[in-house]
């Protein structure tokens, strides 16, 4: 299994169907700072809680910074059985831009 990369337009459109799963790998400050509406932060720590709770049959969206660090995170969820993976093209920065009303603050 392999993941996609998916551009922030394309992502809204995923996102407007329901049922996405979003997991942002950034630390703690940044995804306080702003992150996805309906993300969930996922680190070493959380893992485990996440990949329980979060169905493998419906699409996944990886997050970072700008896009790099989640194509290994993506690949990684997709090993694991998730049917459907996506890496997010430009990250949470060119999510903020383009979308700053689907952007949380926490």
């Amino acid at each position: 299994m392999s993941f996609q990369r998916i551009k922030a337009g394309d992502a809204k459109a995923l996102m407007e169907q329901g049922n996405l799963s979003i997991a942002d790998i950034r630390d703690a400050m940044s995804f306080q700072a702003g992150h996805i509406q309906g993300a969930q932060r996922v680190d070493n720590d959380n893992l485990a809680e996440f990949m329980a709770a979060t169905p493998k049959n419906q699409p996944l969206l990886v997050c970072c910074y700008h896009g790099n660090s989640s194509q290994g995170a993506a690949q990684f969820f997709a090993s694991q059985g998730y049917d459907e993976v996506y890496s997010l093209d430009g990250g949470a920065e060119m999510w903020k831009m383009a979308f700053p009303d689907l952007t949380e603050h926490s």
